[in-house]
């Protein structure tokens, strides 16, 4: 195979339409540009989910038909000739094997390698000594709204995580709602412990099943200072049309259960849940309908580890219309990179280090290793 060459990553580039990147191309060393992948390593690891929430969440998704004792996470790490090391997810053994021998550069914006994208993006983004949102946008933020997480858990505990995510710098939490809490009692007892300007977002997953049960619940919720959203009530979008001016609360859907053009004309929707683990063209297109129909992305597509936190962190740094991202590794036992995600008054500030900007804890992650 012949070697990457600086003609031939600038033309990926190109066709990949990312001018950030071509710039930090073009500035870079040829050793950059025509560096190519050695080999790679996946390690699969199952943390335990934290003490004070383990027995709950089990619980929860037990009561859900699942399994789930802890977390699963699968990483991936991308080696180059030039000796660098780029952290990310994924597992996708056949296609890691075709990676090898090939520039990294060539996988920019390409989504169908999912989540070892991400691992991607790390590598380039130290092999440029640039921070990935660098690599996506001239102009990234320099920081973002970083939202608690929790399961549905009974009033007290639900209160108790609330104000244990306060207490980190939280101002805004995303909760789940379902049939074995009430969630009004549920908002209740977390706006009894918590700042004043602290802000709470709603996730039926569409158990509430039914337009009437969305009503009766949601004109409850809005009544309660602080509660502003609701996330997945019912499911299809003639329900969704006979919700359209009746909740006093922003509706919020995933991405393409209700088809976005005829949601963004008919105005069913006030933001938009992203699941993509990737930062290449499905986010930016998801993006460029947000801009276009002034209807934000609420993202939550790697939500679970340190590692996936810093993907959202720089998701939402290089598309403006990113509101949200969702923080759930506060569920597991450790989030496995060596850097605390520091929040201040409901603020990240985004690493200004090369790639991802964190750093993979190889102890944390050896001692949760499957073998």
């Amino acid at each position: 195979m012949d070697r990457p060459n600086r003609r031939r990553t600038l033309q990926y580039l190109a066709a990949a339409g990312s001018v950030a990147a071509l710039e930090a191309a073009a500035a870079a060393p040829a050793s950059v540009t025509g560096m190519r992948i050695s080999r790679y390593e996946v390690i699969a690891t199952r943390v335990p989910w934290d003490e004070r929430v383990r027995e709950m969440a089990i619980l929860n998704w037990r009561r859900e038909n699942m399994d789930v004792p802890n977390s699963p996470v699968t990483i991936v790490k991308l080696y180059t000739d030039e000796g660098l090391m780029g952290a990310g997810l994924g597992s996708n053994q056949a296609q890691l094997k075709q990676m090898v021998g090939r520039s990294p550069w060539e996988y920019f914006h390409n989504d169908r390698i999912g989540g070892i994208q991400t691992a991607v993006y790390d590598l380039l983004g130290k092999a440029t000594g640039l921070p990935v949102c660098r690599l996506l946008s001239g102009t990234p933020k320099k920081r973002i709204i970083q939202a608690y997480w929790s399961l549905s858990y009974p009033p007290d505990m639900i209160a108790a995580e609330a104000r244990r995510g306060a207490s980190m710098g939280y101002r805004v939490h995303k909760v789940k709602i379902r049939p074995w809490e009430d969630p009004v009692a549920q908002a209740q007892a977390i706006f009894a412990g918590v700042p004043r300007d602290y802000r709470v977002w709603g996730d039926a997953n569409h158990y509430w099943g039914s337009v009437a049960r969305t009503l009766h619940f949601a004109t409850k919720l809005a009544q309660i200072p602080g509660y502003f959203g609701l996330e997945s009530p019912v499911r299809s979008t003639e329900e969704y049309r006979q919700l359209k001016g009746k909740i006093p609360l922003r509706l919020a859907e995933h991405w393409g259960l209700v088809d976005p053009m005829l949601a963004a004309r008919e105005g069913l929707l006030d933001a938009t849940i992203t699941a993509s683990p990737t930062l290449g063209r499905t986010i930016f297109a998801q993006h460029a309908y947000s801009r276009m129909y002034h209807i934000p992305l609420w993202d939550e597509s790697s939500c679970w580890t340190g590692l996936g936190l810093a993907v959202q962190a720089h998701q939402a740094a290089a598309y403006p219309n990113i509101e949200f991202t969702v923080d759930a590794s506060v569920t597991a036992e450790n989030d496995l990179v060596k850097e605390p995600f520091t929040i201040k008054d409901g603020f990240y500030d985004i690493p200004d280090k090369p790639g991802l900007g964190v750093t993979l804890d190889d102890d944390a992650v050896d001692k949760y290793r499957v073998r």
